[in-house]
């Protein structure tokens, strides 16, 4: 069975040191050498204070400032990292190793635009480069724009149908288009080699987007047996298990997912909103902006935050963040009552009425764009588009 390389699951070997610089001689070996020794034993801290002791005197250095960012992604200084990898990047524009490196941090810290910024210019560079491919996509479908990752990985899945990272990488983007028939083809490619962490995934996913979530819970249930460190495994059981009606067992996944990947979108919302009804606002809020982070505009987030100011007192912040809600998404309407909410206890009785209002138009329109829908679906087709019908 081949073993599937993920996007999330390169960070351990991608943030790596380079060597001294080709061709110069360093007027401070021995720092040099230590520095790097000390990284390789695993002593962050002392590769830290050593590198930053050379870059005293050589602050021009780029690739020693780059080691020292990979020193501190190790000891997990994620910001700090960025700061020199920055640095190093001013001096060596076109170094593919460091600005992989600097994406991965950006990637870690859960600053996903930047990462999709970083990792778009180095795909430009190098085209054909299928790791800095893969990275980008996986950050294209956690930002909520799975449409690029299909165009970004059809070509490599054209010229290496039997590379399962791709293949996977392609499935699951194309499973969150909801394009579940060319899914399944590319995840049939998966399971001719046997059961694995990443095939129960992806038929979890294909039965979750099918509302089928008795059979969803089952490979899931496996998935994160098999490998409980699979990227969004954990994430989509809990989703999954509120479902069916088991908070409590959706909220220990959702606590797993964020063990491990603390930046997971949907574990970070469902946690802040299990905290919200608890009480517990302050670790709410602390969830959603962690959330924020990676889809700085999702409007499900960006209520939950309005809401949690407001219980905690906050009119007025609340009200700035919930009129520009409303100006972005029209028909929200949750936020629309919401601020109407907020409106009558800032004594704006007028403006209350008036979201109130708004809200309740809003349910209209969405409730006939359903009934438009199910009717369309229960509509049969006509005889010139029925299979075999010519």
């Amino acid at each position: 069975m081949k073993h599937i390389v993920l996007p999330a699951l390169l960070l351990s070997v991608l943030s790596l040191p380079a060597g001294a610089i080709a061709g110069q001689d360093s007027p401070a070996p021995d720092v040099l050498r230590n520095a790097a020794a000390a990284y390789q034993a695993g002593d962050m801290a002392g590769a830290i204070r050593l590198y930053r002791e050379f870059l005293k005197e050589y602050p021009h250095a780029a690739e020693i400032r780059s080691n020292l960012g990979a020193a501190l992604v190790r000891s997990g200084q994620f910001a700090e990292a960025i700061q020199e990898y920055r640095a190093a990047l001013e001096q060596l524009p076109n170094n593919p190793r460091v600005r992989m490196n600097l994406a991965l941090a950006y990637y870690k810290l859960g600053r996903i635009r930047e990462a999709v910024g970083e990792l778009e210019t180095l795909h430009k560079m190098q085209p054909l480069e299928s790791k800095s491919a893969l990275l980008l996509a996986d950050c294209l479908v956690q930002a909520g724009q799975p449409e690029k990752a299909v165009d970004l990985l059809t070509p490599f899945e054209q010229d290496s149908p039997d590379d399962h990272a791709v293949v996977y990488a392609l499935g699951m983007a194309l499973l969150k288009l909801n394009r579940t028939d060319r899914a399944q083809v590319l995840l049939d490619r998966i399971l001719r080699d046997g059961q694995s962490a990443e095939s129960e995934y992806l038929l979890g996913q294909s039965e979750y987007l099918r509302q089928n979530n008795l059979a969803a819970a089952k490979y899931l249930e496996n998935a994160v047996k098999l490998n409980p460190n699979l990227p969004g495994a954990h994430s989509l059981y809990g989703l999954v298990l509120k479902e069916i009606g088991q908070p409590d067992l959706a909220a220990e996944q959702f606590r797993q997912e964020l063990e491990g990947n603390a930046y997971d979108f949907a574990a970070n919302v469902e946690t802040a909103m299990l905290s919200k009804q608890d009480g517990k606002l302050e670790e709410a809020l602390g969830h959603v902006e962690r959330a924020l982070q990676v889809r700085p505009a999702d409007p499900g987030a960006l209520y939950l935050r309005a809401s949690i100011h407001s219980m905690q007192g906050l009119s007025e912040q609340a009200r700035q963040e919930l009129e520009q809600l409303v100006r972005d998404y029209p028909n929200y309407s949750e936020a629309h009552a919401a601020l109407a909410a907020v409106y009558y206890r800032l004594k704006r009785t007028g403006d209350g009425d008036r979201e109130r209002a708004a809200a309740r138009r809003a349910q209209e329109e969405t409730q006939k764009l359903l009934e438009e829908r199910r009717k369309r679906a229960a509509e049969p087709e006509s005889p010139a588009r029925q299979p075999g019908k010519q």
